[in-house]
């Protein structure tokens, strides 16, 4: 019961929805997005190819969760003439699509995706320190089931409080895929046994409230009055990696968030998330990003 807190407080938001479409033997990638992104498989067969990462087999009723800023692409098994990747705004087709009886075409693969974050109350973002993806397969008899047909009725035929009744549905669905794996004792979620020490969670709180505060691991440890070494040794125990190691993925989060919704220069964005220097700030973005913070703002613009 030691994790009952934690889902007491858990919030969680998403942007619109979009209806991807892959018709034929075709990818569509979907580059490294600031924010988790989430992909429901309603129909074919395919998979979620990842940077440096074993693909992910996905068919029909597979959940999957995309940590933030990891490169990946959706990838279509289908046998179709002139394959066509195209993703357009949820509404516009899941309407006609649930009102058919009819299956796609042969060879087609069509997924719900949409960003979310899910936080604690005053904590945003937590779901980030989830470092590698999460699946769920959703079948008939899976108790997520209900959840995800009330939810693609939502988004195919808003009304109101549509949008409060998505917000309710992800959490559902949510709290299922984690509990799972909290049962299952999975390393994917080292952060949520962090959650369970006082002291660690204390500084995860800080790191995660300022990004772009000048933590050290001393600054960290005289805050929650430990040494620096007891601190380091309990943090990499209860997290599964240091400190400053986190510290830097949180910062690139907050960057790639920054680069995204603001058109500050990329100086003044390697000030706010902790660098002194614009070419050390470019460095750590391109080896976690793979892209300069320029190009990746080019990238999203042209998208």
């Amino acid at each position: 019961m030691r994790y009952e807190h934690i889902f007491d407080e858990l919030e969680i938001a998403s942007n619109p929805f979009a209806l991807c479409e892959l018709r034929g033997s075709c990818d569509l990638g979907l580059g490294r997005d600031a924010a988790p992104t989430l992909h429901y498989i309603l129909s074919g067969e395919g998979e979620i190819t990842l940077n440096g990462q074993a693909s992910l087999r996905v068919s029909t009723g597979s959940l999957v969760l995309i940590p933030a800023l990891q490169s990946h692409a959706l990838h279509s098994y289908g046998t179709v003439n002139e394959p066509i990747p195209d993703c357009k705004p949820a509404a516009l087709n899941l309407a006609r699509l649930m009102a058919t009886s009819a299956t796609p075409q042969d060879g087609q693969l069509i997924a719900l995706c949409a960003h979310i974050s899910v936080g604690l109350r005053g904590i945003s973002d937590v779901i980030d320190l989830v470092r590698a993806p999460l699946v769920e397969t959703v079948t008939a008899s899976n108790r997520m089931h209900p959840a995800m047909q009330a939810l693609l009725h939502e988004i195919s035929s808003p009304g109101l409080g549509s949008r409060a009744m998505i917000r309710v549905i992800l959490m559902q669905c949510m709290i299922e895929m984690l509990r799972k794996r909290l049962a299952a004792n999975d390393t994917a979620l080292y952060w949520m046994a962090a959650l369970a020490d006082p002291s660690v969670w204390n500084a995860l709180r800080q790191m995660l409230d300022a990004p772009g505060e000048p933590h050290t691991v001393e600054s960290l440890a005289t805050s929650v009055r430990m040494s620096r070494s007891a601190f380091a040794q309990r943090f990499s125990a209860a997290y599964g990696s240091g400190p400053m190691e986190l510290l830097r993925d949180l910062r690139m989060r907050r960057a790639a968030m920054l680069l995204s919704k603001s058109d500050l220069p990329v100086k003044r964005i390697a000030e706010l998330v902790g660098f002194s220097s614009r070419s050390a700030f470019t460095r750590t973005f391109e080896a976690k990003t793979g892209q300069s913070p320029r190009a990746y703002r080019a990238a999203l613009r042209n998208n």
